[in-house]
């Protein structure tokens, strides 16, 4: 059932709701690979990164809550990839279901279109041939695609977890189709 909500630019404020929110999938998923939720210090200093470098940082509010929020920082730190980013969605459980994260992912990237970003990547925990199929599903249906899987690369809660990684272009040159096909050997 849907809700209502806004989606803003996060404040400082907001960072509290945040961690709660983060610290929730830290001890509760492989959602995330941190195994310790990082302290509020430490979210100053994302924050600051992330808005310092013109990215968007986003919260979604329903009544007087906030219920989810969504980043985009750098995907890698050599220059040739400032037009890359990842992208983090995360809904506070009692909003899962209700819209959060399509409309934080959707306005996530409007913004990083507005910011010069070319690409938007994706990566989503995966565990044996079972992958967090709402998040799956969510980016799919936010235009992603697919664009490969590395095995095994992170060990939490006692288990080793695969990643897929998702990709969605934000500009529409011809030269710059994205087209994964696998071949056989």
């Amino acid at each position: 059932m849907p809700i209502d909500l806004l989606v803003r630019s996060a404040t400082l404020d907001d960072l509290g709701p945040v961690e709660r929110i983060y610290r929730h999938y830290v001890g509760a998923s492989v959602s995330t690979f941190d195994e310790t939720a990082p302290d509020h210090d430490e979210w100053v200093r994302r924050f600051g990164r992330m808005t310092d470098q013109g990215l968007p940082f986003l919260v979604a509010e329903s009544g007087s809550s906030l219920v989810g929020y969504a980043v985009a920082s750098p995907w890698r730190p050599r220059p040739a990839y400032r037009h890359t980013v990842e992208e983090s969605v995360y809904v506070d459980p009692t909003a899962v279901g209700q819209g959060v994260g399509r409309a934080l992912l959707t306005e996530l990237l409007r913004r990083c279109a507005l910011a010069g970003v070319r690409e938007v990547i994706a990566v989503i925990a995966a565990h044996g041939d079972s992958a967090d199929t709402a998040s799956v599903a969510l980016h799919r249906r936010c235009g992603f695609v697919e664009a490969g899987r590395l095995a095994r690369v992170g060990h939490k809660h006692g288990r080793w977890v695969d990643t897929i990684l998702m990709q969605r272009s934000l500009v529409a040159d011809s030269d710059h189709s994205i087209s994964y096909e696998r071949t056989s050997g």
